[in-house]
């Protein structure tokens, strides 16, 4: 079951067109960009960081960007298919799922990436000592949970649109 699924996720996007993966290509790009500058991973004047990243930190926060990069880009529809519409319980739940995974993904990868005791929320809750002792260690689990989150929403989004029942022209020219 898992195999098909990576399968008609592939073939999904196969079918992207120009549009879709420059839309992928701007939004992944804009999430590097924000989760970088205010982890203090790309080094700025606006934020700070007591603590040096560590060496997974880059390349978590770049997956992270092109997992939400291809994720946004799902939900641009192709030019022929704005009038048509989605319908349906399954399809609307099937978007709420995939959206939550996807926010909940990009939000763990924001916390795992960035500093320990820079986050407000581990330092109030925990203070500085208990933010490094126990809310540092965290920080890699929350990584590849934010990683398998997004893969798993954008797995679901690429296969929905291969194997979704409404007709598009992408899929009959593709076939």
């Amino acid at each position: 079951m898992l195999v098909n699924a990576v399968k008609d996720a592939c073939r999904g996007l196969l079918l992207w067109d120009r549009r879709r993966i420059a839309s992928a290509v701007a939004a992944a790009a804009g999430s590097a960009v924000v989760i970088g500058l205010a982890t203090v991973l790309i080094p700025n004047s606006l934020f700070a960081r007591d603590i040096p990243p560590v060496w997974w930190d880059y390349p978590v926060w770049i997956l992270t960007a092109v997992l939400l990069g291809m994720l946004i880009a799902t939900y641009v529809r192709s030019p022929g298919t704005a009038s048509e519409g989605r319908s349906g319980s399954v399809d609307a739940a099937s978007e709420r799922r995939t959206g939550v995974l996807g926010g909940v993904g990009g939000v763990l990868g924001w916390f795992a990436v960035g500093c320990p005791v820079c986050n407000k929320i581990a330092l109030l809750a925990l203070g500085y000592t208990g933010a490094l002792t126990y809310f540092a260690p965290l920080q890699p689990i929350l990584a590849a949970a934010s990683v398998a989150l997004l893969l798993v929403a954008v797995i679901i989004r690429l296969k929905g649109q291969y194997s979704c029942p409404l007709p598009s022209p992408e899929r009959s020219v593709r076939s």
